[in-house]
Protein backbone atom coordinates (compact mmCIF):
# COMPACT_ATOMS: atom_id res chain seq x y z
CA UNK A 1 0.00 0.00 0.00
CA UNK A 2 1.40 3.41 -0.95
CA UNK A 3 1.50 5.90 1.89
CA UNK A 4 0.96 9.67 1.48
CA UNK A 5 3.99 11.89 1.07
CA UNK A 6 2.92 14.68 3.44
CA UNK A 7 3.96 14.88 7.08
CA UNK A 8 2.34 11.98 8.99
CA UNK A 9 3.34 13.48 12.35
CA UNK A 10 0.99 16.41 11.79
CA UNK A 11 -1.85 13.94 11.34
CA UNK A 12 -0.69 11.90 14.33
CA UNK A 13 -0.74 14.98 16.57
CA UNK A 14 -3.98 16.60 15.40
CA UNK A 15 -5.96 13.37 15.01
CA UNK A 16 -4.35 11.94 18.14
CA UNK A 17 -5.75 14.85 20.13
CA UNK A 18 -8.98 12.83 20.12
CA UNK A 19 -7.26 10.56 22.64
CA UNK A 20 -6.06 13.55 24.65
CA UNK A 21 -9.59 14.96 24.80
CA UNK A 22 -11.05 11.54 25.63
CA UNK A 23 -8.80 11.24 28.68
CA UNK A 24 -9.10 14.90 29.65
CA UNK A 25 -12.90 14.83 29.65
CA UNK A 26 -13.02 11.52 31.51
CA UNK A 27 -10.58 12.54 34.24
CA UNK A 28 -11.80 16.12 34.52
CA UNK A 29 -15.37 14.92 34.97
CA UNK A 30 -14.25 12.59 37.77
CA UNK A 31 -12.44 15.44 39.54
CA UNK A 32 -14.70 18.39 38.75
CA UNK A 33 -17.88 16.59 39.77
CA UNK A 34 -16.33 15.96 43.19
CA UNK A 35 -15.51 19.67 43.39
CA UNK A 36 -19.06 20.58 42.31
CA UNK A 37 -20.69 18.37 44.94
CA UNK A 38 -20.96 20.86 47.84
CA UNK A 39 -22.06 23.80 45.69
CA UNK A 40 -24.56 21.93 43.52
CA UNK A 41 -25.63 19.31 46.05
CA UNK A 42 -24.63 16.24 44.02
CA UNK A 43 -25.33 12.96 45.81
CA UNK A 44 -23.36 9.69 45.48
CA UNK A 45 -26.15 8.33 43.29
CA UNK A 46 -26.07 11.37 41.01
CA UNK A 47 -22.29 11.18 40.83
CA UNK A 48 -22.52 7.58 39.70
CA UNK A 49 -25.25 8.40 37.17
CA UNK A 50 -23.28 11.31 35.69
CA UNK A 51 -20.18 9.16 35.30
CA UNK A 52 -22.27 6.37 33.81
CA UNK A 53 -23.99 8.71 31.35
CA UNK A 54 -20.62 10.08 30.20
CA UNK A 55 -19.42 6.57 29.41
CA UNK A 56 -22.73 5.50 27.85
CA UNK A 57 -22.87 8.56 25.61
CA UNK A 58 -19.28 7.89 24.59
CA UNK A 59 -20.28 4.38 23.55
CA UNK A 60 -23.18 5.55 21.39
CA UNK A 61 -20.98 8.21 19.83
CA UNK A 62 -18.26 5.67 19.00
CA UNK A 63 -20.76 3.30 17.40
CA UNK A 64 -22.35 5.96 15.19
CA UNK A 65 -19.21 8.00 14.57
CA UNK A 66 -17.20 5.00 13.45
CA UNK A 67 -19.84 3.96 10.94
CA UNK A 68 -20.30 7.50 9.63
CA UNK A 69 -16.54 7.89 9.30
CA UNK A 70 -16.33 4.81 7.08
CA UNK A 71 -19.30 5.90 4.99
CA UNK A 72 -18.77 9.65 4.59
CA UNK A 73 -15.11 10.24 5.39
CA UNK A 74 -12.90 11.03 8.36
CA UNK A 75 -12.83 14.80 7.93
CA UNK A 76 -16.58 15.44 8.10
CA UNK A 77 -17.01 13.46 11.28
CA UNK A 78 -14.11 14.86 13.27
CA UNK A 79 -15.15 18.42 12.42
CA UNK A 80 -18.73 18.04 13.63
CA UNK A 81 -17.73 16.14 16.76
CA UNK A 82 -15.27 18.81 17.90
CA UNK A 83 -17.92 21.49 17.48
CA UNK A 84 -20.15 19.48 19.79
CA UNK A 85 -17.36 19.01 22.32
CA UNK A 86 -16.60 22.73 22.45
CA UNK A 87 -20.27 23.49 23.17
CA UNK A 88 -20.65 20.71 25.75
CA UNK A 89 -17.57 21.54 27.82
CA UNK A 90 -18.55 25.21 27.82
CA UNK A 91 -21.91 24.20 29.33
CA UNK A 92 -20.15 22.08 31.95
CA UNK A 93 -17.85 24.97 32.83
CA UNK A 94 -20.84 27.28 33.33
CA UNK A 95 -23.15 24.73 35.02
CA UNK A 96 -25.23 26.05 37.90
CA UNK A 97 -27.49 23.02 38.41
CA UNK A 98 -27.68 19.28 37.86
CA UNK A 99 -29.67 19.63 34.61
CA UNK A 100 -26.79 21.50 32.95
CA UNK A 101 -24.35 18.87 34.18
CA UNK A 102 -26.42 16.02 32.76
CA UNK A 103 -26.84 17.79 29.40
CA UNK A 104 -23.16 18.68 29.13
CA UNK A 105 -22.00 15.20 30.09
CA UNK A 106 -24.20 13.51 27.48
CA UNK A 107 -23.10 15.76 24.59
CA UNK A 108 -19.43 15.69 25.61
CA UNK A 109 -19.43 11.90 25.87
CA UNK A 110 -21.12 11.49 22.50
CA UNK A 111 -18.72 13.93 20.80
CA UNK A 112 -15.47 12.38 22.00
CA UNK A 113 -16.85 8.89 21.37
CA UNK A 114 -17.67 9.71 17.75
CA UNK A 115 -14.31 11.40 17.21
CA UNK A 116 -12.05 8.66 18.57
CA UNK A 117 -12.44 5.71 16.12
CA UNK A 118 -12.41 8.02 13.11
CA UNK A 119 -9.29 9.86 14.22
CA UNK A 120 -7.42 6.65 15.04
CA UNK A 121 -8.27 5.22 11.63
CA UNK A 122 -6.93 8.39 10.01
CA UNK A 123 -3.62 8.08 11.91
CA UNK A 124 -3.13 4.50 10.72
CA UNK A 125 -3.98 5.42 7.13
CA UNK A 126 -1.51 8.33 7.08
CA UNK A 127 1.38 6.54 8.84
CA UNK A 128 4.45 5.30 6.93
CA UNK A 129 4.36 1.64 5.86
CA UNK A 130 5.60 -0.65 8.63
CA UNK A 131 5.31 2.03 11.32
CA UNK A 132 1.55 2.23 11.75
CA UNK A 133 1.77 0.79 15.25
CA UNK A 134 4.23 3.45 16.35
CA UNK A 135 2.06 6.30 15.10
CA UNK A 136 -1.13 4.88 16.59
CA UNK A 137 0.71 4.26 19.87
CA UNK A 138 1.66 7.94 19.89
CA UNK A 139 -2.04 8.70 20.39
CA UNK A 140 -1.81 6.75 23.65
CA UNK A 141 0.91 9.14 24.83
CA UNK A 142 -1.48 12.02 24.11
CA UNK A 143 -4.10 10.06 26.06
CA UNK A 144 -1.69 9.93 29.00
CA UNK A 145 -0.95 13.64 28.67
CA UNK A 146 -4.69 14.25 28.85
CA UNK A 147 -4.81 12.33 32.11
CA UNK A 148 -1.76 14.03 33.56
CA UNK A 149 -2.81 17.48 32.42
CA UNK A 150 -6.13 17.12 34.18
CA UNK A 151 -4.66 15.70 37.36
CA UNK A 152 -2.00 18.42 37.34
CA UNK A 153 -4.70 21.05 37.01
CA UNK A 154 -6.51 19.50 39.95
CA UNK A 155 -3.38 19.98 42.06
CA UNK A 156 -3.36 23.65 41.09
CA UNK A 157 -7.07 24.45 41.39
CA UNK A 158 -8.40 21.66 43.63
CA UNK A 159 -8.51 24.02 46.58
CA UNK A 160 -10.87 26.42 44.78
CA UNK A 161 -13.94 24.19 45.06
CA UNK A 162 -16.49 24.50 42.26
CA UNK A 163 -14.49 27.30 40.63
CA UNK A 164 -11.63 24.85 40.20
CA UNK A 165 -13.93 22.49 38.32
CA UNK A 166 -15.06 25.34 36.06
CA UNK A 167 -11.45 26.22 35.24
CA UNK A 168 -10.72 22.59 34.32
CA UNK A 169 -13.69 22.28 31.96
CA UNK A 170 -12.95 25.73 30.52
CA UNK A 171 -9.41 24.66 29.63
CA UNK A 172 -10.76 21.67 27.70
CA UNK A 173 -13.07 24.02 25.79
CA UNK A 174 -10.10 26.16 24.72
CA UNK A 175 -7.97 23.16 23.71
CA UNK A 176 -10.82 21.62 21.69
CA UNK A 177 -11.40 24.90 19.88
CA UNK A 178 -7.71 25.20 18.95
CA UNK A 179 -7.62 21.60 17.70
CA UNK A 180 -10.75 22.22 15.63
CA UNK A 181 -9.15 25.21 13.89
CA UNK A 182 -5.93 23.32 13.18
CA UNK A 183 -7.76 20.23 11.91
CA UNK A 184 -9.43 22.35 9.26
CA UNK A 185 -6.04 22.41 7.49
CA UNK A 186 -6.01 18.60 7.15
CA UNK A 187 -7.22 16.91 3.94
CA UNK A 188 -9.38 13.81 3.74
CA UNK A 189 -7.62 10.46 4.13
CA UNK A 190 -6.25 9.45 0.68
CA UNK A 191 -6.49 5.77 1.63
CA UNK A 192 -10.16 6.12 2.55
CA UNK A 193 -10.85 8.11 -0.62
CA UNK A 194 -9.21 5.46 -2.81
CA UNK A 195 -11.02 2.60 -1.06
CA UNK A 196 -14.38 4.35 -1.33
CA UNK A 197 -13.83 5.13 -5.01
CA UNK A 198 -12.92 1.53 -5.75
CA UNK A 199 -16.03 0.31 -3.92
CA UNK A 200 -18.27 2.67 -5.90
CA UNK A 201 -16.76 1.55 -9.19
CA UNK A 202 -17.36 -2.07 -8.24
CA UNK A 203 -20.97 -1.43 -7.28
CA UNK A 204 -22.80 1.85 -7.86
CA UNK A 205 -25.43 1.04 -5.22
CA UNK A 206 -23.86 2.84 -2.26
CA UNK A 207 -26.40 1.61 0.30
CA UNK A 208 -25.89 -1.97 -0.82
CA UNK A 209 -22.14 -1.52 -0.40
CA UNK A 210 -22.67 -0.23 3.09
CA UNK A 211 -24.90 -3.12 4.14
CA UNK A 212 -22.51 -5.65 2.67
CA UNK A 213 -19.58 -4.10 4.54
CA UNK A 214 -21.49 -4.44 7.81
CA UNK A 215 -22.25 -8.09 7.02
CA UNK A 216 -18.54 -8.72 6.55
CA UNK A 217 -17.98 -7.83 10.20
CA UNK A 218 -20.34 -10.65 11.14
CA UNK A 219 -18.42 -13.28 9.16
CA UNK A 220 -14.97 -14.83 9.66
CA UNK A 221 -12.29 -13.66 9.98
CA UNK A 222 -13.57 -10.26 11.10
CA UNK A 223 -16.23 -11.51 13.52
CA UNK A 224 -13.48 -13.22 15.54
CA UNK A 225 -11.46 -10.00 15.62
CA UNK A 226 -14.51 -8.01 16.74
CA UNK A 227 -15.33 -10.51 19.48
CA UNK A 228 -11.76 -10.68 20.74
CA UNK A 229 -11.03 -6.96 20.79
CA UNK A 230 -14.44 -6.19 22.27
CA UNK A 231 -13.86 -8.67 25.09
CA UNK A 232 -10.33 -7.41 25.76
CA UNK A 233 -11.34 -3.77 25.81
CA UNK A 234 -14.53 -4.33 27.81
CA UNK A 235 -12.92 -5.98 30.80
CA UNK A 236 -9.88 -3.69 30.66
CA UNK A 237 -11.90 -0.48 30.43
CA UNK A 238 -13.95 -1.40 33.53
CA UNK A 239 -10.71 -1.22 35.51
CA UNK A 240 -9.43 1.78 33.57
CA UNK A 241 -12.69 3.68 34.02
CA UNK A 242 -12.62 3.00 37.74
CA UNK A 243 -9.19 4.53 38.19
CA UNK A 244 -9.81 7.24 35.59
CA UNK A 245 -13.18 8.48 36.80
CA UNK A 246 -13.10 7.52 40.47
CA UNK A 247 -9.49 7.58 41.68
CA UNK A 248 -9.98 11.03 43.22
CA UNK A 249 -13.18 9.77 44.85
CA UNK A 250 -11.30 6.72 46.19
CA UNK A 251 -8.47 8.82 47.66
CA UNK A 252 -10.92 11.25 49.26
CA UNK A 253 -13.42 8.74 50.66
CA UNK A 254 -11.20 5.73 51.47
CA UNK A 255 -7.87 7.34 52.40
CA UNK A 256 -9.09 10.74 53.67
CA UNK A 257 -6.84 12.66 51.24
CA UNK A 258 -7.85 16.05 49.84
CA UNK A 259 -8.51 16.62 46.14
CA UNK A 260 -5.53 18.94 45.91
CA UNK A 261 -3.16 16.47 47.60
CA UNK A 262 -4.42 13.69 45.36
CA UNK A 263 -3.55 15.77 42.31
CA UNK A 264 -0.04 16.33 43.66
CA UNK A 265 0.49 12.61 44.28
CA UNK A 266 -0.63 11.85 40.75
CA UNK A 267 1.96 14.18 39.24
CA UNK A 268 4.47 11.37 39.80
CA UNK A 269 2.59 9.52 37.07
CA UNK A 270 3.84 11.94 34.42
CA UNK A 271 7.42 10.66 34.04
CA UNK A 272 6.30 7.06 34.60
CA UNK A 273 3.60 7.13 31.94
CA UNK A 274 5.56 9.09 29.35
CA UNK A 275 8.64 6.89 29.68
CA UNK A 276 6.57 3.70 29.37
CA UNK A 277 4.60 5.14 26.45
CA UNK A 278 7.84 5.99 24.67
CA UNK A 279 9.17 2.44 25.25
CA UNK A 280 5.94 0.99 23.85
CA UNK A 281 6.23 3.16 20.73
CA UNK A 282 9.71 1.75 20.12
CA UNK A 283 8.60 -1.85 20.66
CA UNK A 284 5.14 -2.05 19.14
CA UNK A 285 6.23 -2.72 15.52
CA UNK A 286 8.88 -5.26 16.55
CA UNK A 287 9.14 -8.71 18.09
CA UNK A 288 9.43 -7.05 21.52
CA UNK A 289 5.71 -6.16 21.54
CA UNK A 290 4.53 -9.25 23.41
CA UNK A 291 7.29 -9.61 26.02
CA UNK A 292 6.47 -6.02 27.01
CA UNK A 293 2.78 -6.94 26.99
CA UNK A 294 3.42 -9.70 29.53
CA UNK A 295 5.36 -7.26 31.71
CA UNK A 296 2.54 -4.72 31.56
CA UNK A 297 -0.08 -7.34 32.30
CA UNK A 298 1.70 -8.54 35.43
CA UNK A 299 2.25 -4.98 36.69
CA UNK A 300 -1.44 -4.13 36.22
CA UNK A 301 -2.58 -7.17 38.18
CA UNK A 302 -0.15 -6.39 41.02
CA UNK A 303 -1.24 -2.74 41.02
CA UNK A 304 -4.92 -3.47 41.55
CA UNK A 305 -4.17 -6.47 43.75
CA UNK A 306 -2.28 -4.37 46.30
CA UNK A 307 -5.32 -2.56 47.81
CA UNK A 308 -7.25 -5.83 47.48
CA UNK A 309 -4.77 -7.69 49.68
CA UNK A 310 -3.70 -4.91 52.06
CA UNK A 311 -6.80 -2.73 52.09
CA UNK A 312 -7.43 0.81 50.81
CA UNK A 313 -4.79 3.03 52.40
CA UNK A 314 -2.84 5.93 50.99
CA UNK A 315 0.20 3.80 50.12
CA UNK A 316 -1.83 1.00 48.50
CA UNK A 317 -3.82 3.47 46.41
CA UNK A 318 -0.53 5.06 45.32
CA UNK A 319 0.82 1.63 44.30
CA UNK A 320 -2.39 1.08 42.36
CA UNK A 321 -2.11 4.47 40.64
CA UNK A 322 1.56 4.27 39.70
CA UNK A 323 1.48 0.58 38.81
CA UNK A 324 -1.51 0.95 36.56
CA UNK A 325 0.11 3.88 34.78
CA UNK A 326 3.14 1.72 34.05
CA UNK A 327 1.35 -1.48 33.08
CA UNK A 328 -1.38 0.11 30.98
CA UNK A 329 1.21 1.55 28.60
CA UNK A 330 2.10 -1.97 27.44
CA UNK A 331 -1.08 -3.98 28.03
CA UNK A 332 -3.99 -1.59 27.72
CA UNK A 333 -5.50 1.18 25.63
CA UNK A 334 -2.51 1.68 23.33
CA UNK A 335 -2.29 -1.94 22.24
CA UNK A 336 -6.05 -2.16 21.78
CA UNK A 337 -5.87 0.83 19.41
CA UNK A 338 -3.05 -0.77 17.43
CA UNK A 339 -4.90 -4.06 17.11
CA UNK A 340 -8.02 -2.22 15.99
CA UNK A 341 -6.15 -0.75 13.01
CA UNK A 342 -4.33 -3.96 12.06
CA UNK A 343 -7.23 -6.39 12.07
CA UNK A 344 -9.66 -4.62 9.70
CA UNK A 345 -9.57 -3.24 6.12
CA UNK A 346 -9.99 0.48 5.41
CA UNK A 347 -13.75 0.69 4.91
CA UNK A 348 -14.44 -1.38 8.05
CA UNK A 349 -11.74 0.04 10.31
CA UNK A 350 -13.61 2.85 12.06
CA UNK A 351 -16.87 0.85 12.11
CA UNK A 352 -15.23 -2.11 13.80
CA UNK A 353 -13.42 -0.01 16.37
CA UNK A 354 -16.51 2.10 17.01
CA UNK A 355 -18.46 -1.10 17.62
CA UNK A 356 -15.98 -2.56 20.09
CA UNK A 357 -15.61 0.78 21.88
CA UNK A 358 -19.41 0.99 22.14
CA UNK A 359 -19.73 -2.49 23.62
CA UNK A 360 -16.99 -1.81 26.15
CA UNK A 361 -18.20 1.63 27.19
CA UNK A 362 -21.86 0.60 27.55
CA UNK A 363 -20.90 -2.19 29.93
CA UNK A 364 -18.49 0.12 31.75
CA UNK A 365 -21.25 2.71 31.99
CA UNK A 366 -23.52 0.24 33.76
CA UNK A 367 -20.74 -0.76 36.13
CA UNK A 368 -19.88 2.90 36.83
CA UNK A 369 -23.32 3.49 38.34
CA UNK A 370 -22.41 1.25 41.26
CA UNK A 371 -18.72 2.12 41.74
CA UNK A 372 -19.11 4.98 44.30
CA UNK A 373 -21.54 3.03 46.47
CA UNK A 374 -19.50 -0.19 46.16
CA UNK A 375 -16.28 1.63 47.07
CA UNK A 376 -17.89 3.07 50.19
CA UNK A 377 -19.71 -0.05 51.38
CA UNK A 378 -17.45 -2.91 50.22
CA UNK A 379 -14.06 -1.75 48.89
CA UNK A 380 -12.73 -5.32 48.94
CA UNK A 381 -15.34 -6.35 46.36
CA UNK A 382 -14.45 -3.35 44.21
CA UNK A 383 -10.74 -4.15 44.13
CA UNK A 384 -11.46 -7.83 43.51
CA UNK A 385 -13.55 -6.78 40.50
CA UNK A 386 -10.91 -4.55 38.91
CA UNK A 387 -8.09 -7.02 39.60
CA UNK A 388 -10.08 -9.77 37.90
CA UNK A 389 -10.76 -7.48 34.94
CA UNK A 390 -7.11 -6.73 34.18
CA UNK A 391 -6.23 -10.40 34.61
CA UNK A 392 -8.96 -11.39 32.14
CA UNK A 393 -7.91 -8.76 29.57
CA UNK A 394 -4.33 -10.03 29.75
CA UNK A 395 -5.44 -13.59 29.07
CA UNK A 396 -7.56 -12.53 26.07
CA UNK A 397 -4.70 -10.54 24.57
CA UNK A 398 -2.09 -13.26 24.96
CA UNK A 399 -4.13 -16.32 24.14
CA UNK A 400 -6.50 -15.01 21.48
CA UNK A 401 -5.86 -11.63 19.87
CA UNK A 402 -2.16 -12.11 19.18
CA UNK A 403 -3.00 -15.17 17.07
CA UNK A 404 -5.49 -13.40 14.79
CA UNK A 405 -4.34 -12.53 11.23
CA UNK A 406 -4.00 -8.97 10.04
CA UNK A 407 -6.47 -7.79 7.43
CA UNK A 408 -3.92 -6.49 4.94
CA UNK A 409 -2.34 -9.76 3.83
CA UNK A 410 -3.42 -13.37 3.49
CA UNK A 411 0.16 -14.36 4.15
CA UNK A 412 -0.09 -12.91 7.64
CA UNK A 413 -2.44 -15.66 8.78
CA UNK A 414 0.14 -18.28 7.88
CA UNK A 415 2.86 -16.31 9.65
CA UNK A 416 0.86 -16.36 12.87
CA UNK A 417 0.76 -20.14 12.78
CA UNK A 418 4.56 -20.23 12.56
CA UNK A 419 5.12 -17.72 15.37
CA UNK A 420 7.07 -18.77 18.43
CA UNK A 421 5.64 -17.65 21.80
CA UNK A 422 7.84 -14.52 21.81
CA UNK A 423 7.54 -13.28 18.24
CA UNK A 424 4.95 -11.28 16.33
CA UNK A 425 4.08 -10.72 12.67
CA UNK A 426 5.88 -7.38 12.80
CA UNK A 427 9.29 -8.99 13.43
Amino acid sequence: MNRPAHNPWKTAVLAGMASYLDAAVLVTAGIALVLYRPALGISDVELGLLSSLLTFAFAIGALLGGRLGDRFGRRRVYTVTLLGLVAATAVLALAVNSAMLFAGVVVAGFAIGADLPVSLALIAEEAPEGRQGKFVAFSAILWLIGIYGSTGMSAAVGGLGADGGRIMFGLITVVALVVLVLRMTMPESPEWTAAKTAARHANRDGERIDLESLRRLLRPPFVLAVAATALFYTVWVIASNTIGQFSTFLFVRLADVSVQATGLFKLVNIPIGLLCGWLFMRAVDTRRRYPWFVFGAVVQVVAFGTPLVFGPHLWTLLVMTYGFSMGAAFAGEALYKVWSQELYPTLLRATAQGTTIAVARVIAAVVAIFIPALATRNPTALFALVTSCVAASSAVGLLWIRRLPKAESDATAASYARMTPWTSPES
